[in-house]
């Protein structure tokens, strides 16, 4: 019995022991190694124009009127040796004479007290920069902020013109020129009426949570005469374009016009009193006013056949030949477009000329005449035969696509009820 209880003791001893020398351990291990916590905060770099700028000072300011690549580093302690050799080597990416006023810039200086620049960045555009590494090698490099299309909708009535009901609906105005190079084959936009309306799916882009502008146009619907008139952007065969509700593509052989917003001051008429010679005569034209040095692009594809000058009446005009049957004019310019010359090739919608009032005029205007087949005929009455359709092959794509853009056009309610809009970032 007095065995057993002795044996108890030294056994009860040594798990005791052992105890000890596992605390002993694990508090010699805990000394040694550190706890990390799960929500211990980890040190994030913060860049800017991809350079680490916590490490730096910046100095941000924008360039002012008549002030060079030279003023502004030498303002901040760069040399004129090191100046001019940067500007050489920026020659093959950048050349610095472009440097303009308005644009911002950022210099990066060390934090000690000598404060030396060893980047200068220049902001070439809301997107793109260049860097100017200002030690070592002096090299140069181009770069890019990061671009995000937000994808909105919106709608607006017309009650004096496509432009003001952008601004009457808090829209960018150059959502006015997107949808009116659309729709540029299919509504003449002198003619829009008031209550004609639109709603339109479009991208919104930002830089730095700012807004820049507006992206693609993915779908809209314009309501013309009661008529809607709907816009789908399309892929196929490696080529984007715009098609109706049932596929057929809004480009057509023939623009509705050769200029973008003016007015119609005179149409196409069998006799009208002529403003000049104060005569009743012909006018197998229609008179486009707009503001001297307005852009006028052709209407179609085609051959520049006559450029020249008439003094007692066309002034300066351009009669382009388009195909066996059309030829169009265009007359008072002020000038013409570069590389606009007897026998050119031109493209549908590029520019050719500007608005002027030379020839027998009152005023700054273009005089826009087509003929068919030898014979004037009304521009604003002619037809056009539509581009390539969507292909066979395509059509339960564009179907699939076209319904889904329908759906997200319905929901947005005419009038001045808005909805909210779901943005989503791609």
């Amino acid at each position: 019995m007095k065995y057993f209880r002795i044996k108890n003791i030294l056994f009860i001893s040594l798990l005791l022991i052992i105890v000890v020398l596992v605390i002993i351990f694990s508090l010699g291990r805990a000394e040694k190694e550190p706890i990390i916590e799960e929500n211990t905060e980890v040190e994030t770099l913060i860049l800017k124009y991809g350079i680490p700028a916590d490490s730096f000072l910046l100095k941000e300011g924008v360039v002012a009127n008549n002030q060079y690549l030279s003023h502004i580093l030498n303002q901040h302690g760069v040399g004129l040796g090191t100046i001019d050799t940067i500007a050489k080597n920026s020659l093959p990416v950048f050349d610095v004479r472009k440097i303009r006023p308005g644009r911002k810039y950022t210099v990066f200086q060390t934090p000690d007290s000598l404060q030396k620049a060893r980047y200068f960045v220049y902001e070439n555009s809301p997107v793109e920069f260049f860097v100017f590494e200002l030690f070592d090698s002096l090299r140069v490099y181009r770069g890019e902020k990061e671009v995000k299309a937000v994808s909105r909708t919106a709608q607006g009535i017309i009650k004096s013109s496509l432009w003001n009901a952008m601004k009457d609906s808090d829209l960018d105005p150059m959502l006015a020129i997107a949808l009116s190079d659309i729709y540029a084959w299919t509504i003449d936009f002198f003619s829009i009426q008031k209550d004609d309306r639109f709603r339109v799916v479009f991208d919104e882009i930002y830089v730095d949570s700012v807004r820049i502008g507006i992206g693609e146009v993915h779908a809209a619907e314009f309501e013309h005469r009661n008529q809607p008139l709907y816009a789908f952007r399309f892929l196929q065969n490696d080529s984007i374009g715009y098609f109706d509700d049932k596929g057929e593509n809004l480009q057509k052989q023939f623009l509705k016009a050769p200029l973008k917003f003016s007015r119609i001051s005179s149409g196409f008429s069998g006799g009208r009193m002529h403003p000049v010679l104060r005569i009743v005569r012909p006018h197998y034209g229609v008179d486009y006013a707009a503001p001297r040095g307005t852009p006028v692009v052709s209407i179609g594809e085609g051959t520049v056949i006559a450029k020249a000058y008439e003094a007692g009446g066309a002034g300066n005009y351009l009669k382009i030949k388009h195909n066996s049957v059309y030829t169009t004019t265009y007359m008072h310019l002020s000038g013409y477009a570069g590389g606009i010359v007897v026998g050119a090739r031109v493209r549908q919608g590029q520019e050719i000329g500007y608005v002027g009032s030379t020839g027998l005029s009152t005023g700054p205007h273009l005089d826009f005449r087509v003929t068919r087949n030898g014979s004037y005929i009304d521009p604003l009455r002619m037809e056009s035969p539509p581009a390539e359709p969507v292909k066979n092959e395509y059509i339960p794509l564009f179907y699939s696509y076209r319904d889904s853009m329908m759906n997200k056009l319905e929901k947005v309610r005419w009038a001045e009820e808005k909805l909210p809009v779901e943005d989503t970032v791609d």
